[in-house]
């Protein structure tokens, strides 16, 4: 029988519907970040760099390119023949067929994963923020605490605890209370959904609660061994972690990475953020370039301007172009004379030349404003932008679009262009 003391389930299964038409084609947690990564390489990588090397990865919307981008864990040294990383979709079983209904259920039709591995315990981790934690250091505290639970916390500012699942403890850490997303918060511990659970509680709370439909650990698993007095502690973090599930929140976190001082360093040497780097040729910047406090990642040919912008993998900004305060993702083009202001591109984009983004007011989206907001300009991958057209703020666009698509060669602020067949 093999014997693992912790394994790791990260649940990546999530469609980030709040990233609008940058999760249409991808699972969130293999969306693009800072340049040459993928969001789920921080999780992953804080569990190699934790000692954890047993990861079964929950996926389930559009999981294409996460299981090509994880293979068999050879960027985070996870391809071991006992334990490393195993990719679990949602499989056919003798009695019913059943996608993951909540983050708990997903859990629970993996048992038998876990069970394998008999652990004296398992952590639950989400794939989709961005942060460096020692998960080593989260289950010392689990044993000195002799707790069944624990739950990683963070303080938040007062005023937006009300946005998080709010626990409430004694001064010994023990959990007395839980508020989910309260209109007034006791406490400014926000929990991060991020769990570490004895295996045996894990399996009882999971089984008793299998029959509870769209089953999850905030709203049923925790309450659930709480009311049963099982010993639940708050392990208090207080490095940096974001929740990039916002657009603006994503935006900002590749932002914050070109800081002269950046909050989230991804250059230190003891605690590398690992991922499956494809081969590219050296990046060329042309002699009348211009590039100032960017990033700028392998294979890309930068002939005109980059401010303030994290660059992907073989992009090309054409002559003349200016790029500002933007995102553009692995194998983007951006033509002559293109000028970009406060825009996410995704991958593979063609922007023809002469074309202006980020103009006019800052008005609401029409269609999904609380997603597509922050004034920026967001375009979907494999989309193809006309030559000449001019694009406001707070607009979404994917899909091979052409000039016909925008009056007066305009898309005008707050509008959301999505070709037939694209998702919006």
């Amino acid at each position: 029988m093999i014997k693992k003391e912790m394994i790791a389930m990260l649940l990546a299964g999530g469609q980030g519907s709040r990233l609008g038409v940058l999760t249409s084609k991808v699972a969130k947690p293999a969306v693009a970040f800072g340049g040459k990564y993928r969001i789920i390489d921080f999780p992953l990588s804080n569990c190699i760099n934790s000692g954890v090397d047993t990861v079964g990865v929950l996926t389930q919307y559009q999981p294409l390119r996460l299981n090509t981008h994880i293979g068999i864990g050879i960027p985070w040294d996870l391809d071991k023949n006992i334990g490393g990383v195993t990719v679990l979709p949602p499989y056919e079983k003798s009695s019913n067929s059943e996608w993951y209904t909540g983050t708990a259920n997903a859990i629970y039709q993996n048992l038998r994963y876990m069970e394998l591995y008999n652990p004296d315990y398992v952590l639950i981790l989400s794939g989709d923020h961005i942060y460096k934690m020692d998960y080593e250091v989260m289950l010392d505290f689990h044993k000195a605490n002799n707790a069944d639970v624990s739950i990683a916390v963070m303080p938040v500012p007062m005023e937006e605890a009300s946005r998080f699942g709010i626990v409430i403890t004694d001064e010994n850490s023990r959990i007395t209370e839980f508020q989910e997303k309260p209109e007034h918060p006791k406490s400014n511990l926000a929990s991060m959904g991020i769990y570490i659970f004895t295996w045996k509680v894990l399996k009882e709370a999971l089984i008793t609660l299998s029959e509870q439909s769209n089953c999850d650990f905030g709203k049923h698993v925790i309450p659930y061994c709480h009311e049963n007095g099982t010993k639940m502690v708050a392990y208090e973090y207080n490095g940096y972690w974001k929740d990039v599930g916002t657009l603006g929140s994503y935006w900002e976190a590749n932002m914050e990475l070109i800081d002269i001082i950046p909050e989230f360093n991804l250059y230190e040497e003891f605690w590398k953020i690992y991922t499956s780097s494809e081969v590219t040729p050296p990046q060329y910047v042309a002699a009348d370039a211009v590039i100032e406090k960017s990033i700028i990642a392998d294979g890309t040919e930068v002939y005109g301007e980059v401010h303030n912008s994290v660059i992907g993998a073989e992009v090309t900004i054409g002559k003349g172009a200016v790029v500002r305060d933007s995102i553009i993702m692995k194998g983007a083009v951006i033509g002559e004379g293109c000028v970009v202001d406060k825009a996410i591109i995704a991958e593979n984009t063609v922007v023809g030349a002469n074309c202006v983004l980020g103009i006019g007011e800052d008005v609401p989206n029409k269609m999904k404003p609380s997603v597509y907001s922050f004034g920026l300009v967001t375009i979907g991958e494999d989309s193809v932008i006309p030559p000449g057209v001019k694009i406001g703020k707070n607009t979404a666009i994917s899909g091979a679009t052409t000039l016909e698509d925008y009056p007066g060669g305009v898309l005008d602020s707050g509008e959301t262009l999505i070709k037939a067949g694209e998702l919006a």
